[in-house]
């Protein structure tokens, strides 16, 4: 049986009959991740992103982020200066709007910016939508993440949360992306803020969760 990548402890198989795909839900954290031998390789990966069509022409997705905005950083701006979007996308409209509500913002992408310019920075806010549930090794990239955040920083993660049981999992729009290979609930959340001595500062229960460093 494997154990989970997000607490080693052990997991129990969700056989997907459609898709013949295999998922492993941790029985501790309730982290969700599909069988390894499903996912693609990083040209197919990006091949899929290439298709995306986010830039600040899209009005549903900058509102989208707008929103996200009013709701979870607008009332901190006093204490952030400076941010980190880990995993932008080409359109990079987060940073754009962060910096026009004057907030100094870098961009990082595996695939569009690559440059790892956060090394040897730390910053007040960092970033991630729509990200953690496409990576293979999340913890290590929440511990990097968490490294190069300010005492008192915020970490904030957009990923829709996932259902709390098996059949209505394998129904969920989110698992049709060949791309999603991981999956977290409020539970999960709540696991790595005890683990990594952090204070859920808030979340929406669907797809927000911010977190505050000690």
């Amino acid at each position: 049986m494997k154990k989970c990548k997000i607490c080693n402890c052990n997991t129990t198989v969700i056989s997907d009959d459609k898709s013949g795909k295999s998922y492993y839900r941790c029985s501790e954290c309730d982290y969700i991740f599909m069988d390894d031998k499903y996912h693609l390789d990083a040209t197919l990966e990006k091949k899929h992103y290439d298709n995306h069509d986010n830039n600040l022409e899209s009005l549903g997705y900058v509102k989208m982020f707008e929103t996200l905005i009013e709701e979870f950083i607008a009332d901190k701006k006093d204490e952030i200066k400076t941010a980190l979007d880990f995993g932008c996308g080409e359109g990079e409209v987060l940073p754009v709007l962060l910096e026009r509500a004057g907030i100094c913002c870098d961009r990082y992408d595996l695939f569009y910016f690559p440059k790892k310019v956060y090394e040897n920075k730390n910053y007040d806010l960092i970033c991630s939508t729509e990200v953690i549930e496409h990576l293979r090794n999340p913890l290590e990239i929440l511990k990097e993440l968490l490294s190069h955040l300010n005492k008192d920083g915020c970490l904030l993660l957009m990923t829709y949360f996932h259902h709390s049981d098996d059949e209505n999992f394998l129904k969920w729009f989110y698992i049709k992306d060949v791309t999603h290979i991981g999956f977290f609930s409020m539970k999960t959340f709540e696991y790595l803020a005890s683990a990594f001595d952090l204070e859920i500062l808030k979340h929406n229960s669907k797809n927000i969760v911010m977190f505050k460093k000690s």
